[in-house]
């Protein structure tokens, strides 16, 4: 990811609608996907500043791993000694080590997506479960993408295809962030006609921009409350996708 986007993040995670919601979202469910479990070996894929590592320890040990050098060194700057820097090509454990593996926003970053969810299976216990989300819907893509160094978008299809392919059984595919959907389309294809006609800075990133305080209040209230819908049912669409599967 471009340096830009890095310090916007760790910036921005602890207060942005987009990081707050998304780890409601994502910890309601785990929380009732594991069952109170405490004793997990834990291993998260792209772990960057270490936004998600500090709730991962409710459920277990946790371990760390992150391609970048300085995200490494700042994650054990906050206390998180089991972090270390490596591929998700070449993951440095010995097979079956963890019970959870979690990629947090991370399979689209990677070029080849069937050899590091090969790894992923490879270091997954037998029974062990995968959670992974992922930005939905390659119309969507724009500035921040590429901002990102995303390499693709996904639809539920093709993130089934992607985890079937390294043997991982898909058991929950659902998109979330429906309710900010209507708003989120129409500004994209602004942004992106804004770009065609040369009006667009070369590097803006929609996470940097300042959103006035009673707007991010309400977004991380509309967003957030969407975990109560994923508690009885999968929504049909959103502007990104997550996926529980277990290794076959």
């Amino acid at each position: 990811m471009d340096r830009v986007a890095y310090e916007s993040f760790a910036r921005l995670e602890d207060t942005h609608f987009w990081f707050v919601s998304r780890r409601r979202i994502f910890f309601d469910l785990l929380d009732r996907e594991l069952g109170g479990r405490r004793d997990l070996r834990i291993l998260e894929i792209g772990c960057g500043a270490g936004g998600m590592l500090g709730q991962l320890q409710r459920y277990g040990q946790v371990t760390g791993v992150d391609i970048d050098v300085e995200y490494v060194a700042f994650c054990r700057k906050r206390g998180f000694t089991q972090v270390a820097c490596a591929s998700g090509y070449e993951l440095p454990f010995a097979d079956g080590s963890f019970d959870l593996v979690c990629l947090f926003d991370t399979m689209e970053h990677i070029p080849d997506e069937a050899r590091a969810l090969r790894e992923v299976h490879r270091v997954l216990a037998p029974g062990g479960r995968v959670f992974a989300s992922v930005p939905a819907y390659q119309f969507l893509w724009s500035q921040n993408d590429k901002i990102a160094h995303h390499c693709r978008r996904y639809t539920k299809g093709r993130l089934r295809r992607a985890l079937a392919g390294a043997g991982l059984q898909p058991q929950r595919l659902t998109y979330f962030n429906m309710l900010l959907l209507p708003l989120i389309i129409p500004a994209v294809l602004w942004q992106k006609l804004r770009e065609r006609l040369g009006r667009l800075p070369p590097d803006f990133n929609n996470t940097s921009v300042q959103i006035a305080r009673p707007l991010n209040w309400l977004f991380t209230r509309v967003m957030s409350s969407e975990r109560w819908l994923l508690r009885c049912l999968s929504l049909p669409c959103g502007h990104s996708l997550i996926a529980l599967a277990s290794r076959r």
